[in-house]
């Protein structure tokens, strides 16, 4: 099972406190009713779905009940990092090399559990 951080709880919770909420970033055109319905169909329903890294919403359903940012590897399902919501993206570049930037915290995985000893 992943850890992911919380960026406001600054706790690591089992993956199943979080659910997905789509794409992070999107921008709503300003000017809607001046936008075709196709266009507003586009922007409501079609996301990217890239091979590789993902920039992701989530929220913590069964903590501070709050939105946050993920950088995810669609392949390895891997956490790189996690982000407020409404702060920039983080360099991608220096996520992958292994220098996160400061505020970035990479999200570790759980280690395995142990057997109690029997009494």
């Amino acid at each position: 099972m992943l850890l992911i951080k919380c960026p406001y709880c600054e706790e690591e919770r089992p993956e199943l406190e979080f659910r997905n909420a789509g794409e992070a970033h999107l921008v709503r055109n300003s000017s809607i009713i001046e936008q075709s319905d196709e266009d507003f169909a586009s922007f409501l329903y079609f996301r990217q779905n890239p091979k590789g890294l993902q920039f992701e919403r989530w929220r913590h359903i069964h903590g501070c009940g709050r939105f946050f940012n993920a950088v995810r590897d669609s392949v390895s399902d891997k956490f790189l990092t996690v982000y407020k919501a409404g702060e920039p993206k983080p360099d991608v570049d220096a996520l992958l090399s292994g220098n996160p930037t400061p505020d970035a915290e990479p999200v570790k995985k759980r280690a395995p559990r142990t057997k109690k000893a029997e009494l």
